[in-house]
């Protein structure tokens, strides 16, 4: 059977066991396994190390594997901050991280993640690094709020943007498919950013806070 060049790639990778865990929990609990895809994850974490990122925001906890992947990267001292929308999902997330060995590195804001937003603009919290992987009709809201929050030269990662091949079919004009060609649009041409595409697992967007 031919495989996909991304199951290639992650063949040469050892197995995660920190990463694993949080896979099995997400199926022994019955939460979606709508985790970021494994080679994304090791980039999430190759860049948070390049950028040398103290202060990270994760949009959408779901089970702790994006959180472990950007805590693997975080510079020392460094802290990330999460929102999620649900408490139970949040405390998953919040057990699975600190099992890694990142406890007391990361915070969780439980609850709508605007208001969680809000709150960290009135507090003038400041962040490096900002990935989003939540509710798909919200993206271009967060990307707001990223550049609002961000530090200048902090990176923005975004995860899904092509919803399972629904972005490029002109035939599906659904909420979240309109939010993200907006939010694909503005990763592309919104001149506060430098921003790129990558096409490989479900799409993944990059942009530089200018």
């Amino acid at each position: 059977m031919e495989r996909s060049p991304e199951h290639y790639f992650d063949s040469l990778y050892e197995e995660d066991p920190d990463l694993s865990r949080v896979e099995q929990t997400l199926s022994r609990l019955g939460m979606p396994a709508i985790s970021v895809a494994p080679g994304y994850g090791r980039l999430l974490t190759w860049l948070v190390s390049l950028s040398g990122a103290r202060a990270v925001l994760e949009i959408g906890a779901l089970g702790g594997y994006s959180g472990i992947c950007l805590a693997k990267g975080l510079a020392e001292g460094g802290r990330l901050t999460s929102l999620e929308l649900r408490a139970d999902y949040a405390e998953v997330a919040r057990t699975n991280v600190e099992e890694a060995g990142f406890k007391g590195m990361a915070e969780y804001m439980v609850g709508d993640a605007s208001a969680s937003l809000e709150r960290l603009h009135a507090d003038g919290r400041k962040f490096d690094f900002f990935f989003i992987d939540a509710d798909k009709e919200n993206y271009p809201v967060y990307l707001e709020w990223a550049i609002k929050l961000g530090n200048v030269g902090a990176v923005i990662a975004a995860d899904n943007t092509l919803l399972r091949g629904r972005t490029v079919d002109p035939g599906k004009m659904g909420p979240s498919v309109l939010a993200v060609r907006e939010f694909n649009r503005l990763i592309a041409q919104d001149r506060r950013l430098a921003g790129v595409h990558l096409p490989a697992y479900d799409g993944l967007a990059l942009a530089r806070i200018l």
